[in-house]
């Protein structure tokens, strides 16, 4: 009876096209780096979990020991092995600062600092990697498929793209021995001739090792026995990160119209509204609107797609100039996409396409393609926006996108008619009608169906995080087919009717941004989540009539929660910090409603905390805490506090369903706050009752009014701080 090897087949299939893409011009250059570490007195320190602490340490072994040829050893040590260091700092500091605390001991400027992942998220190293940085140390990563935390946050990365980790712990183990042979060749005397041996024996050992698994990798470059340096644009040193990094809409781009009228009446002669009076306004749309929504949010932006040489099309190149976009247009073979709604009483009643045909694209030729391919070199992320119209099915552009999602994170807002993601893709972004199309299946909008949609979009793109969007319900995040989902929940839009148009785009392009910025996924959903509510809640797309504000200078702007002078943090991200909680409360007035705002510290939130703000926003439509900055709150209460910090705190708020928005301020008094949001209703706790309110003036000289709430006896941070003090 003949055994059936298909499965071992198909495993070796996958281990050979995982080798073939290996970065070989890197790992030599590692290698022979490695061997100048020995004339430097520098040394490598190197760390892993698992399967990866064992390659860790063979790798170290070869070093300090020898792989083919005889040296002198190279300094060199496996973090993990350190069995009483590691065991101490577990007990005393967490896990999390196992690696990052040896790397403190240890690390020196010029030292190596080699950290091996087979996800790329493991918290451990992703604290080594920040310790090494501030340590002034060279950062490399082993990983697993890019784009991934730990490869954004190194010098250099060598990224294996595979569906399975065992397939990418025996590239690693290859990569060590690719390495070690660069070491050897690197020591051997340098005439030309030993030079040209073993780069020869080098590059045998790479091949013998893919032939192994039946098949020779296509034109992968020779491992150099040379220490000359990589392409700059290839090298994304940690330490020259921008704050806000550069980032790169792909897609289709048309005009939207928005007719607004009202209905009065029905047709006489047929069943039909009438829409009367009312005003049209015009903006970007699909991928153009994606790039306006990421611009305002302080990002520089640049859009690739396709426009027509017509009025449409230079009407949309002026609102794109004006909102600060680049654009790279490839051309497009007939006339741009108009897209027309017609609203009234805040619904949509019809959706007109007047360009249901899509022309070719790509009229523009090769310097189109090349200036494209200029701004995704240099990009920190890349978000493409599929509306189907061909631009991301372009071959020559979907070769760039693969090659330019080695380097950054890219997400991918797919369309039903649209193209499938390009090799590398970080995050999919469907929504749970469109991932139902994509993967041919029924269902409602379930929670349950949404999870069963996304493992489909899994099963047919992966390996591939799916961030599954659910309209009003938030989001859901697979990072794996087998792995239970995170489900991200909204808060209740404040306000009354809210237009959700853009809402999508505006969440892709957050996404695209906080993964730049180095956040998890599961941060960069939830970050991303929170500022599409909030641009919903704030009116939508009417918002873009609003002018934004000057984008901050590169060593103001935030990455992420953060403190400040009146920091909103509505979107836990850029979007809020910029404009969240006051944009909030516009829209909520002009909306006719009541902006309700609140004051404090909030340092230990308790019982008292949580009835004053349920209490509050029962008072009107929103309600926006405005709360004391870190420097504020020790002023007001002395040198030992805050206990939480500013950000955590404001989170913790932002978690509550009574909370709409928090605003940072930095100042003794929320003064400042309270001229930015001009509240209808001013609220204070209880423990005020017969007092005088510092802010009753101001709020009332803003039209406002002060009112006290009943609160928790016997509640206060600090007296929970004394308590657990003398326990």
């Amino acid at each position: 009876m003949t055994a059936d090897t298909s499965t071992a087949t198909e495993y070796l299939n996958q281990l050979t096209t995982a080798l073939s893409e290996i970065d070989l011009s890197r790992v030599a250059n590692w290698g022979s780096r490695l061997a100048r570490l020995r004339g430097e007195g520098q040394r490598l320190l190197v760390a892993g979990n698992g399967g990866s602490a064992a390659e860790a340490q063979h790798l170290t072994a070869e070093l300090v020991g020898r792989f083919r040829t005889e040296r002198s050893p190279i300094s060199a040590l496996a973090l993990h092995a350190e069995t009483s260091s590691v065991t101490a700092i577990s007990n005393d500091y967490g896990y999390e600062e196992v690696f990052a605390r040896q790397v403190r001991a240890h690390a020196r400027p010029g030292d190596i600092v080699l950290l091996m992942s087979g996800s790329g998220r493991s918290p451990n190293l992703l604290r080594a990697a920040e310790a090494a940085r501030e340590a002034g140390a060279v950062t490399w990563a082993l990983t697993g498929p890019a784009p991934n935390p730990l490869a954004t946050l190194v010098d250099e990365a060598v990224t294996v793209t595979a569906r399975s980790l065992s397939t990418v712990q025996e590239c690693h183990l290859v990569a060590v021995h690719l390495m070690c042979a660069a070491v050897d060749a690197a020591v051997t005397p340098r005439d030309a001739s030993a030079t040209k041996a073993a780069a020869r024996d080098t590059t045998a050992t790479e091949a013998a090792a893919t032939e192994s698994v039946g098949s020779t990798p296509s034109a992968a470059p020779p491992l150099s026995s040379t220490s000359s340096p990589e392409p700059a644009r290839e090298r994304r040193p940690a330490t020259a990160r921008k704050a806000r990094p550069d980032l790169v809409v792909v897609g289709d781009a048309f005009l939207d119209h928005d007719h607004l009228g009202r209905v009065e009446r029905v047709a006489s002669d047929e069943p039909a509204l009438v829409v009367s009076g009312g005003s049209t306004h015009m903006r970007p749309g699909g991928a153009a609107l994606a790039a306006v929504l990421t611009a305002r949010q302080g990002y520089p932006v640049t859009l690739v797609t396709a426009l027509g040489k017509d009025a449409v099309g230079d009407r949309l190149r002026t609102l794109l100039d004006e909102a600060r976009v680049e654009v790279v247009d490839l051309g497009l073979d007939g006339s741009t996409a108009v897209k027309t709604r017609i609203r009234a009483a805040g619904r949509t009643l019809m959706m007109l396409d007047e360009h249901d045909v899509c022309p070719p694209v790509g009229r523009e030729g090769e310097s189109a393609l090349a200036a494209a391919r200029r701004a995704l070199t240099a990009a920190g992320g890349i978000l493409v926006s599929d509306y189907g119209r061909g631009v991301a099915a372009h071959a020559g552009l979907r070769a760039v996108l693969a090659e330019a999602a080695r380097r950054s994170p890219l997400v991918w807002d797919p369309h039903p008619r649209g193209a499938a993601p390009v090799a590398h893709t970080a995050v999919v972004t469907p929504n749970s009608r469109e991932a139902r199309v994509i993967a041919s299946l029924a269902g409602s909008d379930t929670l349950s169906d949404d999870v069963e949609a996304a493992r489909a979009v899994w099963g047919a793109w992966g390996p591939v995080q799916v961030a599954l969007t659910r309209h009003e319900h938030g989001a859901v995040l697979l990072t794996d087919a087998d792995m239970p989902p995170l489900v991200v929940p909204t808060k209740v839009a404040a306000g009354r009717k809210a237009d959700p148009c853009g809402a999508g785009d505006f969440f892709a392009g957050h996404l695209a941004a906080m993964l730049a910025c180095g956040r998890l996924p599961s941060e960069a959903v939830t970050s991303a989540v929170a500022a599409a509510s909030a641009y919903v809640a704030a009116g939508g797309p009417r918002s873009l009539e609003h002018s934004p504000e000057d984008p901050p200078d590169d060593d103001s702007a935030m990455t992420g929660p953060a403190t400040g002078p009146m920091t909103g943090l509505s979107s836990g991200g850029p979007a809020a910090a910029a404009h969240g909680a006051v944009e909030l409360a516009d829209a909520v007035r002009a909306r006719g409603g009541t902006v309700v705002a609140a004051g404090g510290c909030f340092d230990l939130l308790h019982i008292g905390h949580i009835q004053l703000l349920e209490q509050a926003r029962r008072l009107g439509d929103c309600l926006i805490v405005c709360l004391n900055s870190d420097d504020s709150l020790s002023r007001l209460k002395g040198p030992s506090r805050p206990i939480v910090p500013a950000a955590q705190r404001a989170l913790v708020l932002e978690a509550l369903a009574s909370v709409d928005a928090v605003l940072v301020f930095d100042e003794d008094t929320p003064e400042a706050a309270i001229r930015a949001l001009r509240p209808s209703v001013w609220v204070k706790g209880g423990d005020y009752s017969g007092m005088e309110i510092p802010e009753n003036e101001l709020v009332s000289s803003l039209g406002g009014r002060t009112v006290v709430v009943p609160f928790v006896a016997g509640w206060s941070t600090s007296s929970l701080i004394e308590s657990a003090r003398t326990r």
